[in-house]
């Protein structure tokens, strides 16, 4: 069916001016015809069933109710909750509040106590039933099908009704889409000023992302707006719901917990402490919430709310207010109490005392009418869809055409309507709202199937934006030589992520703690093995636990303890086993860092070999290298996961980049061989905490902690002939291992003078290769029958190429510098502003499970 044309409210009130009395379904309509009333009345013209029976404005029924009952019935408030509104709805549905118990699955005690409650009081409903229209008046009832049983039931014997739809057919407008919901809310701000506000209203879901930003753009422009914000979304009102539930947390809770609380008390707290546990943390701004916490069992709601108004300098008497008609004010507070004010606060809508100036806000499932010359309509989707109540009671096809009637009115009302939409959302296409598809006889699965026109977002050049305090002198940018590998990482994936890891601090992580804690353990031990005994391990150990201390629960202690002893013993084997020495010719480096270990026993770290701070402006890297462990190898510590050496190649990937980039190993080699530049070099990966579990039964090695990458200071071309590749062969498949025994060194090295290895890695490729069939025929000639050369030949190229992926040639380096320099000028190129730092990095879309910082990005181009 087509959308049918709403009736004029002018040809509506033309038709019912001469009435006595004229019954709407809505509050906002009868208003509306009220307003145009041009002759003298005696009592009400135009009203609604409701506010006729209960001489005055409609209230929120199931909440007044629910105060009355709440303090007087021992069942839970959920309980009683669902009970009132199954009762009023079926009162509803049904005209009688009995009603309800003629279906056995909700005839229940609750059920029963609400329905003799609300029969014996004096509610709007209860009013509804009791009352019946003069009969001496002449009534009109405008969209009858509309009304409810319980609503018709007032009605007299005798009357008109008059239609709110024709059969004529509405031309509705073509849908504006934009690429986003701040496209869309920047487009209605800026044709709103504050003198036409009055005259414009905005009819979106509620509960979706428009209604914060519609809100807080007309807040920024400073364009008064109402029907906004309810009382649960008071940032008071919330700072304190919170302050209650924190309480209960235990030594779980952390300070970015109580953040919001902090916020909206204009107090800050360091970033860095954000995920320390409070009650370990001795901190002075969080020191009373501390104090609430471990005396919330002696506190009643009234006092823990005077609290925080002590802290806030203000008072928040509506919520005092609500406590009182609740009965909790004077309650002491419990878990289970918490749980049921913060369940009122947020299915109830407490009332709030608002300004009725300014934008008009309007629920787009609620509202049937708007009266505002213009109207914008936002998002138009899937969540204006409203659900049938799934009871015996409603009629789910009734219901279902009272909604579509409303939406229909809806989408008319105003002289001018705007309906302004996504295409899609998060790649998908948004569906719109179902009702149109009832409507509209064009088949369509998204907006831009329909009617509609396209819109760029554009910059208003009018707007002053944010403050600026002008520099003087004006600040350039300078440009970064090097960059860290940890930055390079952030960088490739990202631009935007490497940015924002630069301008944003980051909270302490508990494994960040442990982590350097260990690092600084093993420095110190490679200064002073002498000092570390068992007695001052387990000392080292009790150290460690205080300062992780706030990150941690006390039920974790014993296992930290555990964990922490392990692992530093596995670095006390490994060193002992394997003392680090020093290169003859080991350059100086960088102002060390403070170390924990060296303050605790008052002893300087000094040693060459440890915690070597680099830059390096030819190479454009810098960092640190935990050890230097003799004149050709270096080694890292890490307390996280082993990964194999095939995974460390894998991960410093460039063209193009792999999804999980790591190019530590790959960037400390690069610097290692600036000092060495024809050595082959090692670089080592220490897993500390690897045998964890295998320490624990006793069979534990320390070399299951090491993954070692090799650098060969030539080709990987020129490496296959060497006498280091053919051993490889000679310690691998069977076939293999059979050949080249007896090929022999020099044999093997004369084939693979006249040959080139493939650049590929693939191994169907290489199989497939000239390479592969000239070697294979090459060895097969020099070889006897005694072997099977072709298979010892095939799994040679396998073995090779397995070096080649476990390893890193003079080639990757070199490729490497090359890298770096080039992502050096795309980051001075972005620093200077000639372009924006962009989200997708070199492989396009960024892994999203390494970023940090996503809530601060804003998708597309922008």
């Amino acid at each position: 069916m087509p959308i049918q044309r709403a009736r004029s409210l002018a040809d509506l009130y033309t038709s019912v001016a001469d009435y006595d009395l004229v019954l709407v379904p809505e509050a906002p309509l009868a208003s509306a015809l009220n307003r145009r009333l041009d002759r003298p009345q005696f009592g009400t013209f135009a009203t609604t069933p409701r506010r006729l029976a209960a001489g005055r404005r409609e209230q929120a029924e199931d909440r007044t109710a629910f105060l009355e009952l709440a303090d007087t019935v021992d069942d839970s408030w959920k309980a009683l909750s669902y009970a009132i509104g199954n009762v009023l709805q079926c009162w509803e549905h049904h005209g009688q509040a009995a009603g309800i118990l003629e279906y056995p699955t909700y005839d229940d005690p609750v059920t029963r106590t609400v329905v003799d409650r609300l029969a014996a009081r004096q509610s709007t409903s209860q009013q509804l039933t009791e009352f019946t229209v003069d009969a001496d008046q002449s009534v009109a009832v405008v969209g009858l099908p509309e009304f409810t049983e319980l609503e018709r039931s007032i009605l007299p014997a005798e009357y008109d009704t008059y239609p709110l739809l024709t059969d004529d057919t509405f031309d509705y407008p073509a849908f504006n889409i934009f690429r986003s919901p701040s496209a869309i809310v920047d487009a209605v701000v800026d044709t709103i000023d504050e003198e036409s506000a009055d005259n414009v209203a905005v009819v979106l879901d509620s509960s979706s992302q428009y209604s914060p930003l519609v809100e807080s753009a007309l807040e920024a422009a400073d364009i008064p707006y109402y029907g906004g914000p309810g009382f649960i979304d008071d940032l008071d009102v919330r700072a304190v719901l919170r302050l209650l539930r924190v309480a209960y947390r235990g030594s779980e809770t952390t300070v970015s917990d109580i953040a919001p609380i902090l916020s909206r008390l204009g107090t800050d707290v360091d970033i860095e402490h954000s995920e320390k546990r409070l009650a370990a943390t001795d901190l002075p701004a969080t020191a009373w919430i501390t104090e609430v916490c471990e005396t919330i069992g002696d506190r009643t709601f009234g006092s823990l709310l005077t609290a925080y108004e002590s802290k806030a300098g203000r008072t928040l008497d509506r919520l005092r207010d609500e406590l009182e008609s609740l009965g909790l004010h004077d309650t002491v507070v419990t878990e289970s109490r918490v749980s049921d004010l913060a369940f009122y606060l947020d299915f109830y809508e407490v009332p709030v005392d608002r300004e009725n100036e300014g934008v008009l806000l309007a629920d787009a499932k609620s509202a049937g009418y708007v009266d505002r010359q213009a109207v914008f309509f936002l998002g138009l989707d899937e969540g204006w869809t409203n659900s049938a109540p799934q009871r015996p009671w409603v009629d789910t096809e009734a219901q279902f055409d009272r909604y579509i009637r409303r939406f229909q009115r809806l989408i008319q009302s105003g002289s001018d309507q705007y309906y302004l939409v996504e295409d899609t959302a998060g790649g998908q296409p948004v569906t719109p709202c179902l009702y149109f598809e009832e409507l509209l006889e064009e088949p369509f699965e998204r907006f831009s199937d329909l009617e509609s026109v396209r819109y760029e977002r554009t910059v208003d050049g009018d707007r002053d934006g944010f403050a600026k305090t002008a520099v003087e002198p004006p600040v350039e940018s300078a440009p970064i030589e090097t960059i860290s590998q940890t930055s390079l990482n952030n960088f490739v994936n990202s631009p935007r992520e490497y940015l924002f890891s630069r301008l944003v601090d980051s909270p302490d992580k508990d494994y960040f703690r442990e982590g350097n804690l260990f690092h600084d353990f093993a420095e110190f031990y490679v200064n002073y093995p002498e000092i570390i005994d068992t007695d001052t391990l387990s000392e080292v150990v009790d150290v460690m636990l205080e300062e992780a201390k706030p990150f941690y629960p006390e039920t974790d202690r014993m296992l930290r303890r555990r964990q922490y002893r392990i692992g530093l013993e596995t670095i006390v084997e490994y060193l002992d086993a394997n003392p680090p020495t020093a290169p003859a010719d080991l350059p100086p480096a960088g102002e060390p860092d403070e170390n924990f270990f060296a303050s605790y026993f008052d002893r300087p770290v000094d040693s060459p070999l440890t915690e070597r701070q680099f830059t390096n402006p030819d190479l454009g890297i810098n960092g640190k290298i935990d050890l230097v462990e003799g004149p050709t190898a270096l080694l890292d510590y890490k307390s996280g996961s082993k990964k194999s050496a095939y995974d460390v190649c894998k991960q410093a990937a460039m063209d193009p980049p792999n999804d999980t980039i790591n190019y530590q190993a790959i960037a400390y080699l690069a610097q290692f061989r600036t000092h060495q530049p024809n050595a082959e070099l090692s670089f080592s990966f220490f897993h500390f905490l690897e045998t964890l579990d295998d320490a624990i039964t006793g069979d534990a090695a320390v070399d299951d902690t090491l993954t070692i990458v090799s650098y060969y200071p030539q080709s990987f071309d020129e490496f296959v002939g060497t006498r280091p590749a053919y051993e490889v062969l000679l310690d691998g498949y069977k076939d293999c291992v059979a050949t080249f025994e007896e090929l022999g060194f020099g044999g093997y090295s004369d084939i693979m003078t006249d040959l080139t290895f493939p650049d590929t890695t693939e191994r169907s490729a290489l199989r497939e290769s000239d390479f592969a069939d000239r070697f294979a025929k090459a060895v097969h000639q020099e070889t006897s029958d005694d072997v099977d050369a072709e298979k010892g030949a095939d799994q040679a190229i396998r073995a090779l190429n397995g070096v080649r992926k476990r390893n890193f040639f003079k080639d990757d380096l070199d490729q490497f510098e090359e890298f770096v320099a080039d992502r050096l000028t795309e980051i001075n190129r972005y620093r200077a502003g000639e372009e924006r730092f962009p989200i997708e990095g070199l492989g396009g879309e960024p892994n999203y499970r390494r970023i940090d910082h996503r809530d601060m990005f804003l998708e597309g181009s922008r």
